[in-house]
């Protein structure tokens, strides 16, 4: 590998894309030390509304602008570097990972279509953000007839393809916009095209070919099942099949554009890109199988490796080398966690809580937490189901919505809250259990994210999930995670699992769960079972119907 001056340290930079903003981190490669580090909000945040300057957006679409990722590179990388009091010609590598799918349509130059003349003003020209959900649809169809063909590839995908991936998302385009769809000679992951700005050289990495692209046994879905979904999908082949590289990987080095843009030397190694919960387990020391890592963000993503390939019903993928080289990695998880806390605080909060919250120098989450801590399990006399933005594990369907029962005219604020928070842990513990009935043992469970400074709401897992809950230490592991994957591309270790060891966070605490609170917690999570089957396994068709009115309803005209 590249060598620095003798005596002198070694540093590679890691950025995470995330949904609401990018940040950077410098860190030693030899032992993960976090120097220095820049967070920078993207200008255009989540498009959901309207497009910029342009027209009103449908129901259930989030659109994010690529301006924005290049920004992240121009501001957050240089200001991370002076926070790390790091010389640039110290830093041998950089490594990227982002959401996933997130997904966007461009020329073979890698142009973004929304950048060509006419099309800033058509939606389908801009990336489509792994939280779009407005091609369920689409996805049901794609089921519908891979079920019909037995297509084998189907079962690693827990039964049903995901109306938040690659596929549902380019026949939603074609189907919505063909022009667009002819114009789009690449469809490729928001990480990929990173790293392709970086490095001036396209590349799909393993792991988002795997989960979000369908690409499994060194091939995607076949040209007759695209052709059977719709007579054009066939189309979609050329635009995906890129250069696969595996995870740790060296895309290609710096381009001085990109060196003009990060500060750093030209040349340096580029990583292969990758996805941001996935990219996580390396930096939270869960690649070993059986050791099961919670991403607790926006969304919750559950990610394992484990040494064989078993069909878990409602998983999100089994990928061969999809964490990491030479294992089975499996992703899972939940669609809304941090964004049905987000919903609650802006929109249902009662005025005089987010008052007495500034009175006493508080946010209103820590209002509510402080307020709900107290309560009895079972105290409230609720049940949430986690679906505000459908459900992603184990139902994988994300035209069910939201549902809160038991309330009367004596519930309190705190106590919906508590509710919300014990509903996401529901759900996780659901995750869990089609692990293990399926024969993949979880024998450690780690959680790192945002939510991780929430202490009820780490409580409130430990009790539900009734096990153990390591916490990662680590402020930003998502871009510690791509900074150790830039380690392999350098050299300085052999594979993944190495860097991680040497370089991975330290756990900062372990909560333990509480027997009497569990014993309650389990009653409370058979009942929400018995709510998750009626509402999303066919007792009613209720909240379809609901959701098809307020698309029907809410269209633009």
């Amino acid at each position: 590998m590249a060598q620095p001056a003798a005596g002198r340290p070694r540093y590679v930079v890691g950025v995470d894309f995330g949904t609401l903003s990018g940040r950077a981190l410098v860190v030693d490669v030899a032992d993960g030390a976090a120097l220095g580090e820049a967070v920078h909000p993207y200008r255009h945040g989540v498009i959901t509304e309207r497009l910029p300057g342009g027209p009103p957006l449908p129901p259930d679409w989030a659109l994010q602008h690529p301006g924005d990722y290049r920004e992240v590179l121009r501001v957050a990388v240089p200001a991370a570097l002076r926070a790390a009091g790091v010389r640039p010609t110290d830093v041998l590598g950089i490594g990227v990972d982002a959401t996933a799918s997130t997904v966007l349509p461009a020329r073979a130059d890698g142009t973004p279509l929304y950048e060509l003349p006419g099309l800033a003003d058509r939606p389908h020209a801009y990336p489509k953000l792994w939280k779009h959900h407005a091609a369920q649809r689409q996805a049901d169809r794609i089921n519908a007839v891979a079920a019909e063909r037995g297509e084998r590839w189907l079962a690693r995908y827990g039964g049903r393809v995901s109306a938040e991936w690659q596929l549902a998302k380019a026949l939603e385009l074609l189907e919505e916009d063909p022009e667009v769809f002819d114009l789009a000679e690449r469809w490729v992951e928001a990480a990929d095209w990173i790293v392709w700005q970086l490095c001036g050289r396209e590349t799909r990495n393993a792991s988002a070919a795997g989960y979000k692209g369908l690409r499994q046994d060194g091939r995607y879905p076949s040209a007759e099942f695209l052709r059977a979904v719709h007579p054009r999908l066939d189309g979609l082949l050329p635009r995906v099949d890129g250069p696969l590289a595996p995870l740790g990987a060296r895309a290609g080095g710096l381009t001085p554009e990109a060196a003009a843009w990060t500060g750093l030397p030209a040349g340096v190694a580029v990583a292969v890109g990758t996805i941001d919960a996935h990219v996580t387990a390396a930096a939270a020391r869960s690649v070993e199988p059986g050791r099961m890592l919670a991403v607790l963000g926006t969304s919750t993503c559950l990610i394992m490796n484990a040494d064989a390939c078993h069909e878990v019903p409602g998983v999100c993928g089994v990928v061969d080398g999809g964490v990491t080289t030479g294992a089975w990695g499996y992703e899972a998880g939940q669609s809304g966690v941090g964004d049905i806390f987000a919903w609650y605080v802006a929109n249902a909060l009662p005025a005089s809580y987010a008052e007495r919250a500034r009175e006493l120098g508080v946010t209103p989450y820590e209002l509510l937490d402080s307020l709900a801590a107290g309560q009895p399990v079972g105290g409230h006399g609720l049940l949430a189901l986690d679906w505000h933005s459908g459900n992603r594990s184990v139902l994988m369907d994300h035209e069910l919505s939201g549902v809160l029962v038991g309330l009367t005219l004596a519930t309190r604020p705190e106590e919906i809250w508590r509710a919300l928070l014990e509903s996401t842990a529901f759900g996780a513990r659901t995750v869990v259990a089609a692990f293990e009935d399926a024969g993949v043992r979880v024998d450690e469970l780690t959680v790192a994210g945002g939510l991780t400074d929430n202490r009820l709401l780490l409580r409130i897992y430990a009790d539900v999930l009734r096990r153990p809950l390591h916490v990662v230490d680590s402020a930003h592991p998502a871009a510690l995670g791509a900074a150790i994957h830039a380690a392999v591309a350098v050299g300085a270790y052999p594979d993944v699992p190495a860097a991680s060891a040497a370089m991975g966070a330290p756990q900062r605490e372990t909560w333990h769960p509480d027997p009497a609170r569990a014993a309650v917690y389990d009653e409370l999570y058979a009942h929400y079972r018995a709510l998750h089957d009626h509402f999303g396994r066919g007792g009613t068709d209720t909240l379809h119907r609901l959701r098809t009115l307020r698309t029907l309803r809410n269209r633009p005209h």
